[in-house]
Parts: C-alpha cells; structure tokens; sequence
C-alpha cells in the first residue's frame, strides 16, 4: 500500500507530524483542531491558486501573476456589487471570470506567440495590478480603505460552516478534488505532464500542445479569482494590493510539493500537502509567538531547501543510472 505512495509526499505527511507535534509542545492550544480548521481561511487562497500553478509548472512554464490576479479579481467584485449595484453573487461569477480571462491572455501570449512564460507573467503581474488601482481610484474609493460594505451572506462565504466543517475546509477540499481528477484521473491531464516532458515529442504524437499550455494558464487564472472572492470575503473589504504577498508562498508550496520547477513531474497531493505545511507554519510561529518577519525567514528556506534537495535527488538518480545501468552491447 505504502509502495504506491509516491516517497516525497510521505516525506510530506512526516513532515506535517513533525510540525503538528513541535508547536503543540510550544504551545498546546496548537492541538486544537477548531483552531487549525479555522486557520484554512489563511491559507486557502494559497492552496487554491497551488493546485493549479502545479499544472502550469508540469507543462513547463511558470506563473507569477496570481497574486495580482486576486487584487482585481476582488476590486472587480466591489465594483459591481457595491458600485453599481449588481447581485452580489452574479458579481461573483463575473469576477471569476475576469481572473480567467487574465489567465488565458497569458496563455495566449506564452502557447501562441512564443514568448518565455516568465516575461509573460510577470508583465501581467505589473498589468493586472495596475489596473486594479487605476479601477479603484476611478470607483472614487480610497485605495487604503477599499470597497467595503458587503453583505452578512457575503461574509458568511469564508465565516460560514457545515456540520461544524468551516467553508475555507470545504472549498479546500473541492479544488483538490477538481485538480486531481483533471490531473491524474483524465486524457487532459496526461496531455499535460506529455508536454512537460518533452513538448516536441507531444506535438508529433497530434497533441496540440498550445492549446494544452493556454487551459493550464485558464485554470490558474480561475483560481486566483476564487481566492480573491474567498479573501475578500474573509477580509470584507476588496482591495487592489490583496494577494501582493502571496507570490512566494505559492510557489513554496507548488515546488515544496514535489512539483519539478523543469516540469514533466509533480502533483496536487504534494501541492495540497505543502499548503497545510506553509499554513500550519505560519499559524505554529504565530501562536509561538514568533515575529512576522519570521514567518518570511522561514517560507522562504523551505522554498530553497525543497528546490535544492529536489534538484540534487533528481540529480543522483540520473548519475546513478549512468552509472549502474549497464548499456546493451551488440555482439554481432
């Protein structure tokens, strides 16, 4: 059973053990499983927008803008909801939308016109920020204060619970499951991780590997437009700089995740593993009482330790075949 397991995420389940055991010891309210139920609100845009960047990664690419996806993903929403007045769950979807048309411009760009992801993403980093300030100032809205005024069913999106299971778990638990069906259960998702291993050999096979690049984009951006409606409504207010410290986190727990930062590997299991590890961490160092700027410190080790140890296994497996498994010898 456990030799199916792929041996990263049960490094990860360690991991978590460890973690849940160390802080509970440094403070035993820790233990509480309410308080760490209710802590998935901190982290579960992070998780969300993982699940997805994973797929990205996977193909090879990388994406930057989530972050600034989810700022005007939630000023887009106070806008029509607040603004102009339009049904606050029909602004919801609209919002929604907005992130996946951000997602698929930069798909399109990277799939089609053959521009490095890196360039892409982070031009649309800046551009999608920025037009989320310029759509605040022109709403007449103070850009510190945001939108604010939201409904009490709104609030109860992030607040609310279900037979005592908080919605953040809820929602938590239903992106997994999109992203590991779409990933490991469906022909898209071995299209997926076929371009990431060599996109070339894809396109010769009559995989339209663009199309393939361009929806994994899709989804990214879809994403982050569900964390910023769930963070807007966790906050209660929409503001353009939500999501701006959301870039490292991210992907911390993509590449922490087991996810190769080359692509052709990784999946949401780890994904979905790292964010509770990011997120306990960030809860355990602050009911230890530790600083924020620790917080920081120690997202961003995990996030060069875990590239490091997975590019030197990587490494030490290709070396060690070299070096093990013999070449067939002709003998005629």
């Amino acid at each position: 059973m456990l030799s199916k397991i792929p041996k990263w995420n049960l490094v990860l389940v360690v991991v978590l053990i460890a973690e849940i055991i160390v802080f509970g010891l440094m403070n035993p309210r820790f233990w509480n499983i309410s308080i760490l139920l209710n802590s998935f609100n901190d982290f579960v845009g992070i998780a969300i927008i993982g699940f997805f960047v994973t797929f990205v990664v996977i193909t090879g690419g990388i994406d930057i803008s989530g972050g600034s996806i989810i700022g005007l993903t939630s000023v887009v929403l106070g806008l029509l909801s607040q603004i102009l007045g339009l049904n606050i769950w029909l602004a919801v979807l609209l919002a929604i939308l907005v992130g996946g048309l951000c997602g698929l411009l930069n798909g399109v760009l990277i799939a089609y016109g053959n521009v490095q992801a890196m360039v892409i993403t982070l031009g649309g980093m800046l551009l999608y920020s920025g037009v989320a300030v310029v759509l605040v100032g022109v709403s007449g809205v103070s850009a510190y204060e945001g939108i604010a005024g939201f409904s009490e069913q709104f609030s109860k999106l992030a607040y609310g619970k279900v037979l005592g299971i908080p919605h953040s778990v809820i929602l938590f638990l239903i992106m997994f499951a999109i992203a590991y069906i779409l990933l490991h259960l469906t022909r898209f998702g071995r299209f997926i991780y076929l371009t990431g291993i060599n996109q070339n050999a894809a396109d010769y096979s009559g995989i339209d590997t663009r199309k393939i690049i361009t929806s994994t984009y899709v989804l990214s951006g879809l994403s982050a437009g569900v964390a910023g409606v769930m963070l807007t409504s966790y906050l209660g207010s929409a503001r353009a700089d939500f999501g701006s410290e959301y870039l490292m986190p991210i992907l911390t727990v993509v590449v922490l995740g087991g996810t190769l930062i080359t692509g052709g590997k990784g999946g949401v299991v780890g994904t979905a593993l790292a964010s509770i590890i990011v997120g306990f961490l960030q809860v355990g160092l602050q009911m230890g009482g530790m600083s924020t700027q620790y917080i920081g410190l120690a997202t961003g080790l995990l996030l060069i330790i875990s590239v490091a140890f997975l590019g030197i296994s990587s490494d030490f497996k290709s070396n060690f075949k070299k070096i093990v498994v013999p070449k067939k010898i002709n003998w005629r």
